[in-house]
């Protein structure tokens, strides 16, 4: 069973929306050529503002199939990547 903690994840407490972007996208490109499925983005809560530009990459990123808010920490973003071989 996979769980949370065997997700690969970046934290990007401290940072600033334009870095966060940069690094969201750097570690997705990473995570899919190395084949991973499933990924954990820690944005924090705060005011919301990492997490809308997290959000914002995540949905014109085409190598994103999915993503979600964790039920049981808001401050944490799922996100499901797709196969090598879909479009």
């Amino acid at each position: 069973m996979k769980t949370y903690n065997n997700y690969p994840s970046i934290d990007l407490h401290g940072i600033d929306r334009q870095y966060a972007k940069i690094l969201v996208r750097d570690f997705i490109r990473d995570q899919y050529f190395l084949k991973e499925e499933d990924l954990m983005i820690i944005h924090g809560i705060g005011t919301g503002i990492v997490k809308k530009a997290v959000h914002e990459e995540l949905k014109t990123n085409k190598q994103v199939k999915d993503f979600k808010l964790d039920n049981f920490n808001p401050g944490c973003t799922i996100v499901k990547l797709k196969k090598n071989n879909e479009n």
